[in-house]
C-alpha cells in the first residue's frame, strides 16, 4: 500500500507547538496551497487550506524556523481520523502527518511575503550549521596550474 503526499504552500499562521501528557512535542499548522488550474467560472486559481501535523524533532524545527507567510514543502502521509464535535456529532478530519519539511523559499522572500521561485526547494529541513555556499558567478572556478592535457578516461 502507498500513502505518500507532497504539498507546497504558505503557512496561514505561525505553527502551534504543544507537548502531549507523555512529553512528546507536536506542532500543528495550516498551509494555503494553490491549485494548478483555474476555476472555469471565475478564471482564478482556488486555494486549499490543508492541516499539517509534525511530531518530535520535526515539530521543534518547524516551530523554531517557520512563521506565518513562509513557503513550506511538506512530505508525509494523509491521515483521516474520526472525532466527535462539541454537539456530539461524528466528524472526520483530514490532515497531513509530516515526515519531512523543507524550506520552499529563502528567509528574505518569506519575510517580505513576496514569492520567488524556491531557491532551496528540496533542501533538508535542518538548520544551517554555519556553512554558506560560494556566491554564484565565474570567479568560483580557478585554472589548474599543473594540467598535463591528458583526460582521465
Amino acid at each position: 500500500m502507498l500513502n505518500h503526499i507532497t504539498i507546497m504552500g504558505r503557512l496561514v499562521a505561525d505553527p502551534e507547538l504543544r507537548t502531549t501528557p507523555q512529553g512528546v512535542t507536536v506542532a500543528t499548522m495550516r498551509l494555503a496551497v494553490d491549485r494548478d488550474f483555474k476555476n472555469k467560472q471565475t478564471g482564478e486559481r482556488e486555494t486549499d487550506f490543508i492541516n499539517v501535523v509534525a511530531w518530535r524533532q520535526t515539530a521543534e524545527f518547524v516551530s523554531r524556523f517557520f512563521t506565518k507567510g513562509r513557503m513550506a514543502v511538506v512530505e508525509g502521509r494523509l491521515q483521516i481520523r474520526p472525532y466527535t464535535d462539541r454537539d456530539g456529532n461524528k466528524r472526520t478530519a483530514a490532515e497531513v502527518v509530516a515526515e519531512n519539511i523543507y524550506f520552499g523559499d529563502s528567509r528574505r522572500d518569506g519575510e517580505s511575503g513576496s514569492y520567488a521561485p524556491p531557491a532551496s526547494y528540496g533542501a533538508p529541513a535542518q538548520p544551517s550549521m554555519g556553512y554558506s555556499a560560494p556566491p554564484m558567478g565565474g570567479d568560483q572556478f580557478a585554472e589548474l596550474a599543473d594540467d598535463d592535457g591528458d583526460l582521465p578516461f
